[in-house]
């Protein structure tokens, strides 16, 4: 690859333009959001009992399984639900990712709360919501499905729902929990459920009293407790609409997945680039980081091992990104270290100082799924404050028209000071991921001291 040689040169050109205006309108391209429905009558009322929630979804509830092919194996399971006449199921694109993306090596099959097992076709998938349409295969009867809370019935922060699956294959559960609105900084509308999701109930249904879906199961914090998310249940019912009637999918979807992932791509770089950066102020230096809207960032003082200077360091992530087989991708990260050692002298803080540097890792060796990365390494001038910058792609294999970007740069212009930072962008096209640079290089200044 030679698109890396000129990137410079093309760099210096766009960061000569002016920035974009600070301005509080809407980007040209937002991500969807859910609407705020009408008010309507209050159901009629029914028992809050879970036990009763679960018997009336029992018959529709499925298990997913994809299956190794040649070996007959299992290689992965989630939960689904039945949702229309003719078998159609919904379930998370995560769990039918190797039906989409390895057809030929894996095939996937349904098994309800008898066991009874059968096998199921892929329809469509949404990557950006992570779901997916199956269909049992050659269905020979009508089975009973789920039906969705309409829109004119918009769920009340608090309100009990029900969330349903099977949990590490163990058996069918149910887990009662709360509906407490929507998830601040996600990219895509996520609802925050405060209950329990284990692994394999990805993709099952999250009812309200009345039996009705509301959600789908989709993933959990980690580092928490009940902090679990679900898809609105608008877009399993968006996806249902578009993908009823459709050819089942038998050949590697690679294009499609690419196809949605530059939708995403180009809505992500739109977002950034039309929402202006904050200035974090490090002493004499401003670094570029999220608004708060789009992502969260944390801090840390002094390292207690280093006594002779001072380091701040700050992190920020974006909460979203999307899943796409083996790759996690559709994400912005941003991270600073902000170092101050006048006691040093300037011999023995450069040491230090480019020993940081030199510890950080993003070039990366040639896998199955990546390229390995090309790199450029320039000194730049940003108003006199001269910067080391490194900038490094690799390309997507199979998802053609996507890199991966990273960008590293630490300031040169003080003996005894110095800020560090780095940017990684998953999953962009190369016009998108150099625009994205040059915004975040534009962002760091020097202003001496009064």
């Amino acid at each position: 690859m030679r698109w890396l040689a000129t990137f410079f040169a093309a760099l210096s050109l766009l960061c000569a333009q002016s920035a974009p205006a600070q301005t509080n309108a809407a980007p040209a391209t937002v991500p969807l959001q859910v609407p705020a429905p009408a008010l309507a009558a209050a159901p009629a009322p029914i028992s809050h009992d879970a036990q009763r929630v679960y018997a009336g979804a029992r018959d529709k509830l499925v298990q997913i399984r994809t299956v190794l092919r040649n070996s007959d194996t299992q290689a992965s399971v989630g939960s689904g639900f039945f949702v229309a006449q003719g078998g159609l199921i919904i379930t998370n694109f995560h769990v039918a990712s190797q039906l989409a993306l390895e057809p030929e090596r894996y095939r996937g099959v349904y098994v309800p709360v008898d066991g009874k097992e059968a096998p199921v076709e892929l329809l469509a998938f949404d990557v950006q919501h992570d779901l997916a349409l199956l269909r049992v295969k050659n269905a020979a009867s009508n089975y009973s499905s789920l039906s969705f809370r309409g829109s004119d019935a918009p769920l009340a922060r608090g309100e009990r729902i029900y969330s349903l699956g099977n949990p590490k294959d163990i058996g069918f559960a149910v887990t009662e929990g709360t509906y407490n609105g929507l998830v601040l900084r996600s990219f895509y509308p996520r609802m925050f459920f405060g209950g329990s999701i284990n692994p394999g109930m990805s993709g099952g249904p999250v009812l309200d009293e009345a039996g009705r879906v509301v959600g789908i199961n989709v993933s959990k914090r980690q580092d928490g407790e009940q902090l679990s998310f679900l898809v609105p249940a608008e877009f399993a019912q968006a996806l249902l609409a578009r993908g009823a009637n459709a050819k089942t999918l038998t050949q590697s979807a690679y294009a499609e997945v690419t196809r949605q992932l530059l939708v995403h791509q180009e809505q992500l770089t739109q977002r950034f680039l039309t929402t202006p950066l904050k200035a974090q102020k490090h002493g004499g230096y401003s670094v570029p980081v999220f608004d708060d809207a789009l992502a969260r960032c944390w801090g840390s003082g002094r390292d207690a091992d280093f006594k002779a200077f001072d380091l701040e360091r700050t992190d920020c992530q974006m909460d979203s990104y999307l899943f796409a087989g083996d790759i996690t991708t559709g994400l912005i990260q941003m991270r600073y270290e902000a170092y101050d050692g006048p006691k040093l002298g300037a011999m023995r803080f450069s040491q230090l100082y480019g020993q940081s540097f030199g510890n950080e890792r993003f070039a990366v060796q040639g896998t199955r799924s990546m390229t390995a990365s090309e790199c450029s390494e320039r000194y730049i001038d940003r108003q006199g404050m001269v910067m080391r910058a490194v900038v490094c792609m690799s390309a997507y294999r199979k998802l053609v028209g996507l890199y991966d970007v990273s960008v590293l740069v630490a300031s040169l212009n003080r003996p005894t000071q110095g800020v560090q930072g780095r940017m990684d962008v998953r999953g962009v096209s190369f016009a998108n991921g150099l625009k994205l640079v040059a915004q975040y290089l534009d962002g760091f200044k020097w202003e001496a001291p009064q």
